[in-house]
């Protein structure tokens, strides 16, 4: 089975970094997440309600929404604070990428692991920036705002598409495709990987300048 791939380009500031991210993250997962599976005996179960809160950006004009799961939150908050200080040290136009990999899990056999099999792959990949101007600041702000909200956008409609997605197993393989560890929540099983190998071209951050300077 190939996993379906999308990939999303940013050039922001190093304090945007964290923030721009977890927007991308969060609505992903607000979408790859169910409630609680709660069991009743063997075959019986309920399944707990999915709240979400809003978030608003300290570092651009917008505000997303996560899941109402503290544990959910902070799991996403480490690896994204991982990257974020990685790319922040490796110097100012330092660029990578971050990936939010689903998969599910397919027994082997008794002596081995799963096997873990992706099925969706996203990619934000960033570029760090450095703004000589509280005017140029100002500007980017503004034009990150309507960049985010049409990603938020993309992210919705592609989701929306009828794509596969695991069906819910039976209740003893709920960790096959799940992830049963956390206790007010149950996202498809997922990881996040990132490195800071250079990955975007240096015409992103020119179209921005000259953007900037257009509207001048």
């Amino acid at each position: 089975m190939n996993a379906r791939s999308q990939t999303f380009e940013f050039a922001i500031e190093g304090r945007q970094i964290a923030e721009v991210i977890s927007c991308m993250f969060h609505t992903i997962l607000f979408h790859r997440c169910v409630g609680k599976y709660n069991t009743k005996g063997s075959d019986n179960y309920s399944v707990g309600t999915l709240g979400y809160t809003d978030i608003d950006c300290d570092y651009t004009d917008f505000t997303y929404i996560v899941t109402t799961s503290q544990e959910l939150q902070q799991t996403i908050s480490d690896k994204i604070n991982q990257f974020q200080d990685k790319l922040r040290l490796s110097g100012l136009n330092s660029s990578g990428q971050i990936t939010l990999e689903f998969y599910q899990k397919k027994k082997s056999g008794w002596m081995f692991k799963p096997e873990e099999i992706p099925w969706e792959i996203w990619t934000i990949k960033i570029e760090q920036m450095q703004l000589s101007s509280e005017n140029e600041r100002q500007f980017m702000r503004e034009k990150l705002s309507d960049v985010l909200a049409e990603r938020v956008f993309q992210i919705t409609e592609i989701i929306n598409k009828p794509d596969y997605v695991p069906k819910p197993p039976h209740l003893s393989e709920l960790d096959l495709v799940f992830d049963t560890s956390y206790t007010d929540i149950q996202p498809y099983l997922f990881k996040i990987n990132f490195s800071d190998t250079p990955t975007i071209a240096n015409h992103v951050r020119t179209i921005l300048k000259e953007a900037f300077n257009t509207s001048l």
